[in-house]
């Protein structure tokens, strides 16, 4: 990437526990390498022997129902995103007992172009039942399910997930290039319909990318952090950070946790997003400009509470969100889609 900035390296701490990361790291807002957090893993230790080590460890705990993985030709050199006229992805899903799948892993590893592989964000407890007791970490609530990730040398388009994450790496070694919320038109962000990772991604492969047609790119680059994770490494990713995530190996294993701080039972962000799309994009700049003003008062309350000056009693949706106030809201939102 010559003539773009080197991404800044993240800043690490060692020997984190739970009240210093909920105290210092969460309310940073900022992305922390967390090195060795899982180093006395029995998993991690299996990885650090060999890959057979790992292989024969997970087995342990696999099962013989089929599991969904994604496999991409060797041409896609390993980047899971889209065909050339974005109509479709670049790489098929389907199923597989895992077993198998770990088998292919091996013997892969000395195939010059090989298939590129994975299984991605399976819950543990169904993809291998017992792992997670014999692993964890004591930074989240012990609801958290956490999540398990393997493959060969693939990347991942930049993304952005709608929940706080703690990655832990297992096995490989991961290369993970954030870029913050407020770069998202800098990264040329794609179509929302159809996605190689749910939420969308950008269009720019970082490792080559294109600055003729996606000039700002530039930009992000100036606001790029970076990191390479090792076994028993994780990385904090806050809410919405943009990331791009390369394996470095040809046996890479990840486990991560995700988590949502925000009250649970109220109406989807995401949702208000897409209906703004259609409601407030097509008006004209001047209506625009006074929504903007009523947004920032109202939902972001840039200038404090503004239901300060009124009585509880009267303040309804402006007052404190609760159940019955969010569904006197839906029933009020469907009977205006009904009309529109």
């Amino acid at each position: 990437m010559t003539g773009l900035a080197t991404p800044s390296p993240i800043a690490e701490l060692h020997g984190i526990d739970r009240v210093r990361f909920d105290a210092e790291v969460r309310p940073a807002a900022q992305p922390v390498v967390l090195r060795g957090l899982a180093a006395d893993w029995p998993a991690v230790r299996a990885a650090r022997t060999s890959d057979e080590a790992l292989v024969d460890y997970l087995k342990t705990f696999s099962h013989a129902e089929p599991v969904g993985a994604i496999v991409g030709p060797p041409e896609i050199e390993g980047r899971f995103f889209y065909q050339p006229d974005m109509t479709a992805l670049n790489f098929t899903r389907g199923r597989s007992p895992l077993d198998p799948f770990l088998d292919r892993l091996l013997r892969d590893r000395t195939v010059p172009q090989p298939y590129a592989m994975a299984v991605q964000s399976i819950p543990a407890p169904d993809l291998l039942p017992g792992f997670a007791e014999a692993q964890g970490i004591d930074l989240v609530d012990t609801q958290v399910v956490p999540r398990l990730w393997l493959g060969n040398a693939i990347r991942v388009a930049t993304h952005y997930d709608l929940m706080e994450n703690i990655a832990v790496v297992i096995a490989g070694r991961r290369r993970f290039t954030l870029f913050p919320p407020d770069q998202v038109a800098n990264l040329y962000m794609g179509p929302y319909e159809l996605t190689p990772a749910g939420t969308p991604v950008s269009m720019v492969d970082p490792d080559s990318p294109d600055l003729e047609r996606y000039p700002r790119f530039a930009q992000a680059m100036d606001n790029a952090w970076e990191a390479t994770l090792e076994p028993g490494d994780a990385l904090y990713i806050p809410f919405h950070w943009w990331h791009a995530v390369a394996s470095l190996a040809p046996v890479n294993m990840l486990c991560n946790y995700w988590w949502d701080p925000a009250p649970q039972g109220m109406a989807n962000p995401y949702d208000a997003l897409l209906l703004a799309l259609f409601s407030l994009r097509t008006l004209p700049e001047d209506q625009r400009r006074v929504w903007r003003t009523m947004f920032d008062h109202l939902v972001f309350r840039t200038e404090g509470d503004p239901a300060a000056h009124l009585p509880h009693h009267v303040r309804g949706v402006l007052g404190e969100a609760d159940r019955d106030g969010l569904e006197q809201m839906r029933a009020a939102l469907r009977q205006s889609l009904n009309r529109s």
